[in-house]
Formats: structure tokens, C-alpha cells, sequence
């Protein structure tokens, strides 16, 4: 089992009326909320932890994840309200505008947090809820425990500037879950953000020493780039019609875990020294398959297992 633990939102979605009036849709979303759902289409068992509000959004959250499949009797339970993020696109890239303040996603703690389960072999977590307090800290110390329970725990940090208050505490902290983590995925844009102006080889190079065994690099249609001690792996991104990218980067991330399983390979130490490379490149592979499938759609609908074959 894997345990995503992070955001759940409503993405609200430009939209038309009947009247060809602009409007917007609600659906349900975010980060790691997606990642879940897209593990679970891809055949792994699922469970999913993040503060679910009893209101309407939060009803249809969780009526979500128990349509796919996804567990959520861990999840933290309270009547503040839901996340709603509006997205604007263009030409099929997204943007996004947070109402996050007071949410239940937002002011978790860590005394909401659940103790991981022994049949979680890996931890992910990601989005917006590693940027923002006080859910952040709880998040950080999740990551710990998971660590010290000898999980693998992959993190996808989605860095957005406009969302971080704080900088250096920021970095302080995501340094601190990095510490900890075993496999990082981040864009091109979030490495530079991060750590300069580098080619990719310096800027892997310069996350490894923080922690992360496994650093993929998603590099919109130019493909993904794993590195992993001396490999360095290449993934082209497939020629698709896009349609928008709502969720391409989480169903990548459900695509590396779902492959890495497949494979045995959801092992701490086997991630740490002996991970092959045709292992790594299978797994990139099945995340760059699903997510090409994902932006063919309209927002975060990631495929099941056979719609790939």
C-alpha cells in the first residue's frame, strides 16, 4: 500500500454556460488528492490522509476517493471549509488562484496526525500543503516518521513563489523534509527556484546532497530526467493534443510509484543503493505514459491501467 498524505481542494474550472456566459466548475482536486486517485486507476492499493471538511466540497472529496478505489479512514475529519483553487489556462497551461485561508486542509496539525500503517511500503507527499502553516509542520514531522519507520518517501514540493509567506523558513523546512525523503520530483523551474541557474546534471547533483536518492526532473514537453547516483536517464515526453495540464505532473508521480512496485522496487534501501537503471527508466516511463494520457483530457482525470495499452 502507498499513503499519500497532502492537499485536497476543489479546482474550480473555466467553464460556459448554456448562455456562452464565462463561469466556473467545480471539481475535485489537488496535488496529492490526485496522485491518489491515479494510483489507484493504476491498480495500487491506495490510501489517502489530509483534513477533509465535512461541508459540501468535502462530501464530494471524499465521495471521489471511495469511488477509485482510495482509502480514507485516516484522513482528519473537521467543519472548517475546503480549499478552492480557480484555474485560468492558456493555451492548456494552468494557473491558479488559492482560497486556502482557515481551510481544514490548511490548519492541520500535528495532533491530527495518523500512525502510519504497517502495510504502507511508501509515503508520498506534495503541493501547496508543504508551503503553508500550520499544515506544513505537521507534514514535516509525518515525513520523519516515516523515515525513521524506514518508508520511502517521495515528495513532490510544486513550488509557487506567490504562495510562500516566508521564504527562508520555506527552505529551512522543506531542507529538513528532504533530509528524509528518498526520491524528489520537481520541475525544471522549482530546481532553479530552489538552487540558481545550474544545467541539470549541477542542480541533481546539488538536491542529492540534501537527502533524495531518486531526483526526476520534469521538463514539460522536452520530457523527464532521472538521476540516481552515476545514471542519468532520459524519458521523451510523447507527442499528444493537449488539451490542458491539470494534474499531468501528479499522474506522473502515481506512474513512478505504480512502476517502482511493479517492480519490487518500493524498497528504502534497495532505492538507496540498488536501484538499476532499467528498473528507474520503466517506472519514468509508465509516469510519462499516464500523465500524456492525463493531458489529453479536461482537468485531472488520470487513466486506468488498461486505457495505456
Amino acid at each position: 500500500m502507498i499513503l499519500c498524505a497532502g492537499e485536497a481542494l476543489i479546482d474550480m474550472l473555466p467553464r460556459r454556460t448554456e448562455a456562452h456566459e464565462a463561469a466556473f466548475a467545480p471539481y475535485p482536486g489537488g496535488s496529492v488528492f490526485n496522485t491518489a486517485v491515479a494510483l489507484s486507476r493504476l491498480g495500487t492499493e491506495t490510501e489517502f490522509f489530509s483534513g477533509l471538511s465535512t461541508d459540501l466540497f468535502g462530501e464530494r472529496l471524499d465521495g471521489v476517493l471511495m469511488a477509485n478505489g482510495v482509502g480514507s479512514t485516516l484522513a482528519h475529519r473537521g467543519d472548517r471549509p475546503t480549499t478552492l483553487a480557480f484555474v485560468t489556462l492558456n493555451d492548456g497551461h494552468a494557473s491558479y488562484a488559492f482560497y486556502d485561508e482557515n481551510t481544514a486542509g490548511r490548519m492541520l496539525t500535528e495532533a491530527d496526525l495518523p500512525t502510519i500503517p504497517d502495510s504502507a511500503k511508501a509515503c508520498f507527499f506534495g503541493g501547496i500543503s508543504l508551503a503553508v502553516e500550520p499544515c506544513a509542520d505537521a507534514y514535516a514531522a509525518l515525513i520523519a516518521q516515516a523515515d525513521k519507520l524506514n518508508r520511502v518517501v517521495m515528495i513532490d514540493p510544486n513550488i509557487r513563489p506567490g504562495f510562500i509567506a516566508d521564504e527562508a523558513r520555506f527552505r529551512a523546512r522543506l531542507d529538513q523534509m528532504l533530509a528524509h525523503t528518498d526520491i524528489i520530483k520537481a520541475s525544471d523551474e522549482d530546481l532553479r527556484w530552489l538552487l540558481g541557474d545550474h544545467p541539470l546534471p549541477v542542480l541533481a547533483e546539488k538536491l542529492s546532497e540534501k537527502g533524495p536518492s531518486v531526483v526526476l526532473v520534469t521538463q514539460g514537453a522536452a520530457g523527464v530526467t532521472g538521476f540516481h547516483g552515476d545514471l542519468e536517464i532520459h524519458v521523451d515526453a510523447q507527442a499528444v493534443k493537449v488539451v490542458d495540464t491539470v494534474g499531468a505532473g501528479d499522474t506522473f508521480n502515481a506512474g513512478v510509484l505504480a512502476g517502482l512496485e511493479d517492480a519490487g522496487a518500493l524498497d528504502k534501501d534497495m532505492i538507496g543503493k540498488g536501484l538499476d537503471g532499467e528498473t528507474l527508466r520503466a517506472a519514468m516511463t509508465l509516469g510519462v505514459r499516464a500523465s500524456a494520457v492525463t493531458v489529453t483530457r479536461a482537468g485531472a482525470n488520470p487513466p486506468r491501467r488498461d486505457e495505456l495499452t
